[in-house]
């Protein structure tokens, strides 16, 4: 038996389609710009426009440590008024009264010492709580990157707020003793300004050594009460002092500005001399303690 022969089956072929390109995918533009950090090398000057940056982070440090001083106190910010004026009736005092000075060579002592210690209390206030505010804040340093000038600029901040807080009784003392003040007020603003500036070079200059030193700390405690009584424009009238002495006081960079800043106040002729000597000194000084800090802030992390 033969079977039966297999007919041919046709097979429909279909073309095979060429592998279908993939379309260019375009790269898609970063809009997001590319930020280098790197180490800053030698003195740098102030860099104003990341200050400005980082403003927020001024203003909420500054804020926080006028929270934390007043935190769960009695008197609150009434702390800001007791300092100078504790300090002025002390002057008062044992100057005043038996140092012969009150109604003697000085109308209205009390209101003469507590115009001078008011500006006094803030530059000291400022540069202690600037010098140890870097150290105070170890945590933030050591974990967060922003300018590390914030610190100190906030402690100096908060000290600002105080002595505002304080100006209002010197207002009210002003009243008291019958004193109005004079178109000459109108300097007081850019001569406390200076004293901001004066405040700032010296409290980020002893933030930067605290930081290596620890010994500084130390310094800094006794070293304000010592200032103070080298600033005897606080509590003696300029008159009482010496040629030479008039002409090296001014060095001491508080001196011309608390000196002519209470003439501001209370009217009086101005110091020209000691307020230009005074000013360069504190200008000289925010350019060599906030390049000092800059140079040295890249090491914070390591040897806080």
């Amino acid at each position: 038996m033969h079977s039966p022969p297999s007919l041919p089956i046709e097979v429909e072929s279909s073309p095979v389609k060429p592998p279908v390109a993939e379309a260019a995918i375009a790269p898609v533009e970063d809009d997001f710009p590319i930020t280098v950090i790197e180490a800053r090398h030698g003195w740098q000057i102030i860099d104003a426009r990341e200050l400005w940056r980082f403003r927020e982070v001024l203003y909420y440090l500054a804020w926080r440590d006028i929270k934390v001083r007043y935190k769960q106190s009695i008197l609150g910010v009434t702390w800001a008024l007791l300092q100078p004026l504790a300090a002025m009736l002390v002057f008062a005092l044992f100057l005043g009264r038996l140092g012969g000075l009150g109604g003697n060579n000085v109308e209205h002592y009390a209101l003469f010492v507590f115009a001078g210690i008011l500006p006094w209390t803030f530059f000291g206030n400022a540069i202690s709580t600037a010098g140890n505010s870097v150290v105070a804040n170890e945590r933030l340093v050591t974990k967060v990157w922003f300018p590390r000038l914030i610190v100190p600029l906030s402690s100096i901040a908060a000290a600002v707020f105080d002595f505002l807080i304080a100006l209002g009784l010197l207002g009210i003392l002003m009243a008291a003793y019958g004193v109005a003040p004079s178109w000459q007020i109108l300097f007081a603003p850019v001569i406390f300004m200076m004293l901001i500036l004066a405040a700032v070079g010296v409290g980020t200059l002893l933030a930067a050594l605290i930081v290596a030193h620890r010994d500084f700390r130390y310094v800094l405690t006794f070293g304000v009460q010592l200032w103070m009584f080298a600033t005897p424009c606080i509590y003696l009238p300029p008159q009482t002092f010496g040629p030479l002495a008039q002409t090296w006081l001014p060095f001491n960079p508080v001196y011309g500005l608390i000196l002519n800043f209470r003439q501001a106040v209370l009217g009086g002729p101005f110091d020209w001399y000691a307020l230009g000597v005074s000013s360069i000194v504190s200008l000289a000084l925010v350019v060599f303690g906030a390049g000092y800090f800059r140079r040295v802030e890249r090491h914070f992390a390591d040897i806080i």
